[in-house]
C-alpha cells in the first residue's frame, strides 16, 4: 500500500505536477469583487470573507526538514517502534529561540523505512507524542530523490563539484529531478494537512528548494520562511543546472529566504538578476527583491550552537573519565584536533599532507605534535567517497611510519561513532583545532570546540585548572567555510596551500598566551550570544516582518507548474480594463493623452528602436480625432523623433524629457526658457568616456541638452558597479556646475539643473502640466487625461498629472488614468502588462473615437434629411 500523499511518476512527466488533491479541510477564501481581478486561494470557490487571519487559533511553528529531529528503533522480537527525541538535531535545538507558549510542529521523512501497513499507527503516534507528521515516501522514488539528486547531483554542484566526466560527478537525470519534485509535492500534502492560516512555516535546505511553489500553490498568502544551510554557489556555476529558472522561482515563493554568509546570498542575487532579470535593493537595512508585486527578503544570519547541550556534556561524569584517559594518553604532547565527515568536500586528505610537510619543515615538533582526527561517518555513498576514503588511510598511514616511534605517532584517526562526550573531552583537551574544508556550508566544530575550551568548574577540575583562570584557543580555518567570516580571531587559510596550513598550525601553537587568551575571549563572545536560539528568534522575527502586508495586498496566482507566482499589488492598484476607459473617453469632449517611447510604445528588448507601422497607424487614428490632444513624451533627442514620426502631423512631441516642446508637425520646436550653460559637457563627456572604453557594452548618447551612458548591453553586475562609480565620479567632478546627475534604467543622465522659475528641473511632468495648463486656458479643459509609462522619469507625469488643477467649468471632475507598463511600485493607479497590451488598448480608443464620429455623421445626415422633407 502506497502513502496517500505519493503522486504518479506518469503525471509528473505529463506536467500534471501541479493537480493536487484536496487538502483536508476547507481553508478560506477571498471574496472576488465584480470588475476587479479576482484573488482566489485554493480550488477556486468562493465561500466567503477572508482579508484577515483567523484569531480564533493560536499561530504554530510548522518546521520543514527532510529528515525529522527523531531517533527510531523497532523490536525485532515485539514488532514494536520506539522513538525518542535526536538531542543532537538542530531542528530540536531551535525551538528554544520561540516564545514558551508557542506551539511546533516538524514535517520531515524518518531515517528508517516503515511499512505501509504500519504507517497510519506510526502517524498518529507521532503526532500525539511528539507533533510530528512524518512523510512516508515509496522508497524507489526516495532513493532518486536523496542518493540521486540531492547527494550526487545537487550537494556537489552546490560545492562547486561539475559532472565534467562521468568519473567525476553525475550528469542531470530527468527522472531523478522528477522523483525530486515529485517528493516535494509529498511533503507539501503533509504540511497542509496540519497548516493553518494563521502559521507560519519555515522549509530548511537544498532538499525541499522546490516545496515553497507547491505551498504557495496551495494557499496564497502562506507565511512562508526558507533556509540554505549549504554554499548557494555563483552564477557561473549555477547556471549549468538544467533546471535553474525552476528553482530559482520556487524559492522566490518564500516570503524569507536565509542564507549563512553575504557570500552566498550575493550568489543568489546574482544569479536571480543574470537569468531572470530581478534587481534588489536594501530597505532600511533588509535586502529585498521585489518578484510580481511582492517583496521577497534576503536574510544573513550563520546559525549557532546550544550552548546548553555542549556545557551539559562537559558536566557529565563520562566527559571528566574520557578527559583524564586522553590527558594520561597524550601526557607531554601538543595536541591537535580535528573532526570531519568523510567527505569530498572536507579537505582531510589536504589537512594530513599539511601536518606531514610541518613535521618535514620541523624537526622539533616530531613526537611533539599530535593530529587526533575523528572522522565522522559518510552521509553519503559513492566511488568518490571511497577514494577519500582510502587516500586519507593512506596518508596516515605513511605520515605515522615516517615520523612515528613506538609510543609516538604523529597522527591519531578515528574512524568509528564518537560520543559526543568523547568529543567534548578532545576537544577541551586540544590547543589548536583546524578545520580544513574546501567547501562548507557553515561548520560548527569551532564553535563547540570554543565552548568546550571554556569549560565548566566540573570539566576545569577534571582538567586539574586553577578556578577562575583565564581560558585560551585557537583556530585554524578554511576561508571557504561559512563560519569563516564570523571567526574574526582565526588565522584562515586556503586549504589547498599545503604549505599556508602548515605555517598556519605552527603560528597557532607557538602563540603568545595573551593573545590566545584575547582571541578566545573574542570568539566565545560571539558564540556565547549568537546560539541557536539567537538564530531561530532572529529568523521568525525577519519572517514575521516579511509577512506583515499579506493581508493589506490583493493577490492571484499565475503561471503552470513550476513557473507558479503569486502576483501581488495594492488594493488602489489594478490592471486597466479597457471597458471602464473607454466609457470614460467617449463621455469626455476633450482629451490630453501622454505616452512614453521606449518601453512603452516599443519594447526595451528590441533591437529596432523605430516605431512599427502599427504604432504609427494608431496614433494618427488617435489624432484625427478632432477631441484629442496626443503628446509623445520621451528622454530621446527630438531629431530621431522627429524623422521617426514625420508621418504623424497632429502628433505632439516631447523630446530630451520635454526640454524641446513641439505642439503638432506643423509647428516649430519650443526650447525651455531654463537660462542652460553647455559648458559642463566638456568635463562630463572625457569621464563617461572612460568609463565607455573600461565596461564593454556601454555607449554614450549625445542630446542638446544631456549626455546620456547606457549600460543595458553590459556585463549586468558589472554595468550596475560602473553605474554607481560614474555617478559618483560626475557628481564630484560637476559639483559646481548647473547640472544634475542622475541614475535611471541602466543609464546615468547629466543635465541642467533647475532655475529659479522652475524648482524640478526639465521633467516630464513640467510637459504634461504646461500642456493640461494651456488647455485650461484655451477654455478647453480635458475631461479625460491618459498618462502611460514604464519607468522612473514617467512617475513625474503621473504625479503631475494628478494633481494639476482643473477648469471648474467640467460638468465633474475629469477621468484622470495614470498607467504604468509592468506590475512594479508606482505613483500610477493602473498598470498594463506590456507593450503589446498598451498598443490594444490605444487601439481599442482609436476605434470608440471611430465609432462616435460615425455615429454623428449619421445623426447629422438623418437631421439634414429631416429639414429638407420639412
Amino acid at each position: 500500500m502506497v502513502s496517500r500523499s505519493c503522486i504518479s511518476l506518469l503525471d509528473l512527466a505529463s506536467g500534471n505536477m501541479m493537480n493536487f488533491s484536496q487538502s483536508p479541510r476547507s481553508l478560506p477564501k477571498i471574496m472576488t469583487f465584480p470588475g476587479i481581478i479576482s484573488d482566489i486561494d485554493g480550488d477556486g470557490t468562493n465561500d466567503g470573507n477572508s482579508d484577515s487571519p483567523s484569531t480564533l487559533n493560536c499561530a504554530k511553528m510548522i518546521i520543514v526538514s527532510n529528515f525529522l529531529p527523531l531517533n527510531a528503533k523497532k523490536d525485532l522480537n515485539s514488532g514494536k517502534w520506539s522513538f525518542s527525541f535526536d538531542e543532537d538535531s538542530l531542528l530540536l535545538q531551535m525551538k528554544d529561540g520561540f516564545s514558551a507558549n508557542s506551539e511546533v510542529v516538524h514535517v520531515g521523512s524518518l531515517r528508517v523505512e516503515v511499512d505501509s501497513s504500519e504507517q497510519e499507527e506510526v502517524s498518529q503516534k507521532l503526532l500525539e507524542e511528539f507533533n510530528c507528521v512524518p512523510t512516508f515516501i515509496p522508497p524507489d522514488i526516495y532513493n532518486k530523490f536523496y542518493h540521486g539528486f540531492c547527494k550526487h547531483h545537487l550537494w556537489p554542484l552546490f560545492h562547486y563539484m561539475l559532472p565534467l566526466c562521468p568519473d567525476h560527478g553525475n550528469r542531470f537525470d530527468r527522472l531523478l529531478w522528477q522523483a525530486y519534485v515529485s517528493t516535494n509535492k509529498i511533503f507539501a500534502d503533509k504540511v497542509m494537512e496540519v497548516y493553518n492560516p494563521e502559521d507560519y512555516v519555515w522549509v530548511h535546505d537544498y532538499h525541499l528548494m522546490v516545496l515553497p511553489t507547491f505551498l504557495r500553490k496551495r494557499f496564497n498568502r502562506i507565511k512562508l520562511g526558507f533556509f540554505l544551510h549549504s554554499p548557494f554557489p555563483s552564477s557561473e556555476i549555477y547556471r549549468t543546472l538544467l533546471v535553474r529558472d525552476e528553482i530559482l522561482k520556487a524559492l522566490l515563493n518564500a516570503d524569507l529566504i536565509g542564507f549563512h554568509t553575504f557570500d552566498y546570498a550575493r550568489h543568489f542575487l546574482t544569479c536571480c538578476s543574470r537569468m531572470l532579470g530581478l534587481n534588489y535593493e536594501s530597505k532600511r537595512g533588509h535586502i529585498g527583491l521585489d518578484y510580481f508585486g511582492r517583496t521577497v527578503y534576503i536574510k544573513i544570519l550563520p546559525v549557532g550552537i546550544h550552548m546548553g547541550r555542549v556545557e551539559s556534556a562537559l558536566n557529565h561524569p563520562s566527559s571528566s573519565i574520557k578527559v583524564k584517559e586522553i590527558q594520561e594518553q597524550f601526557k607531554g604532547k601538543r595536541l591537535v584536533i580535528g573532526v570531519d565527515d568523510m567527505d569530498i568536500f572536507k579537505g582531510i586528505s589536504l589537512k594530513l599532507l599539511a601536518v606531514e610537510h610541518l613535521l618535514l619543515q620541523n624537526s622539533e615538533l616530531r613526537g611533539k605534535l599530535v593530529l587526533v582526527q575523528i572522522v565522522n561517518p559518510a552521509r553519503s555513498s559513492g566511488k568518490d567517497v571511497l577514494e577519500e576514503k582510502m587516500e586519507t588511510y593512506s596518508i596516515t598511514k605513511r605520515i605515522n611510519d615516517t615520523f612515528g616511534f613506538p609510543g609516538y605517532e604523529p597522527v591519531v584517526l578515528i574512524d568509528r561513532h564518537v560520543p559526543f562526550c568523547e568529543k567534548t573531552a578532545y576537544y577541551a583537551l586540544a590547543e589548536c583545532c583546524i578545520v580544513n574544508a574546501v567547501r562548507d556550508g557553515m561548520n560548527l566544530i569551532p564553535y563547540k570546540y570554543i565552548v568546550c575550551r571554556q569549560g565548566t568548574p566540573k570539566m576545569d577540575e577534571a582538567l586539574g585548572v586553577v578556578s577562575g583562570s583565564r581560558h585560551t584557543s585557537t583556530l585554524v580555518v578554511s576561508e571557504f567555510t561559512g563560519c569563516s567570516p564570523s571567526l574574526s580571531g582565526a588565522i584562515r587559510v586556503n586549504p589547498w596551500d599545503i604549505e599556508a596550513v602548515a605555517n598556519a598550525v605552527i603560528v597557532a601553537i607557538n602563540m603568545p598566551d595573551l593573545e590566545k587568551q584575547l582571541r578566545h575571549e573574542k570568539h566565545y563572545c560571539y558564540v556565547s550570544s549568537h546560539d541557536v536560539a539567537y538564530w531561530a528568534r532572529s529568523f521568525m522575527q525577519d519572517l514575521k516582518r516579511a509577512c506583515k502586508d499579506h493581508y493589506s495586498k490583493r493577490c492571484w496566482g499565475i503561471g503552470f507548474g513550476l513557473n507558479f507566482r503569486i502576483l501581488s499589488l495594492s488594493p488602489s492598484f489594478r490592471k486597466l480594463s479597457n471597458d471602464h476607459i473607454i466609457s470614460a473617453y467617449k463621455r469626455a469632449s476633450k482629451r490630453a493623452i501622454f505616452l512614453d517611447y521606449d518601453g512603452t510604445m516599443v519594447p526595451h528588448a528590441s533591437i529596432a528602436k523605430t516605431p512599427t507601422p502599427e504604432v504609427i497607424s494608431v496614433l494618427n487614428n488617435l489624432c484625427a480625432d478632432p477631441m484629442n490632444s496626443v503628446f509623445i513624451v520621451s528622454g530621446r533627442g527630438k531629431k530621431s523623433l522627429s524623422d521617426w514620426f514625420v508621418q504623424c502631423e497632429n502628433l505632439g512631441i516631447a523630446a530630451e524629457h520635454g526640454y524641446f516642446l513641439r505642439w503638432s508637425g506643423m509647428s516649430d520646436w519650443e526650447t525651455s526658457s531654463l537660462a542652460v550653460d553647455f559648458d559642463w559637457k566638456n568635463i562630463a563627456e572625457p569621464v563617461m568616456k572612460s568609463y565607455t572604453e573600461a565596461t564593454d557594452g556601454s555607449y554614450i548618447e549625445a542630446k542638446e541638452i544631456a549626455l546620456v551612458w547606457h549600460h543595458q548591453d553590459a556585463d549586468p553586475d558589472f554595468g550596475s558597479c560602473q553605474a554607481k562609480e560614474l555617478l559618483d565620479h560626475l557628481e564630484n567632478v560637476l559639483a559646481n556646475d548647473p547640472v544634475a546627475v542622475k541614475r535611471g534604467q541602466n543609464i546615468v543622465e547629466v543635465k541642467p539643473q533647475a532655475c529659479m522659475l522652475f524648482i524640478n528641473g526639465v521633467t516630464k511632468g513640467f510637459v504634461a502640466e504646461k500642456v493640461l495648463s494651456k488647455m485650461n486656458a484655451s477654455g478647453k479643459p480635458p475631461g479625460f487625461v491618459l498618462c502611460i509609462g514604464d519607468d522612473r522619469s514617467d512617475e513625474d507625469m503621473f504625479e503631475s498629472i494628478s494633481n494639476t488643477p482643473y477648469s471648474s467649468s467640467l460638468p465633474s471632475a475629469p477621468a484622470i488614468f495614470a498607467c504604468t507598463v509592468g506590475q512594479k511600485p508606482s505613483k500610477a493607479r493602473y498598470y498594463l502588462d506590456d507593450t503589446v497590451d498598451v498598443l490594444a488598448l490605444l487601439q481599442c480608443l482609436a476605434d470608440a473615437s471611430s465609432s462616435n464620429s460615425s455615429s454623428k455623421e449619421t445623426q447629422v445626415s438623418f437631421s439634414n434629411a429631416v429639414r429638407k422633407e420639412l
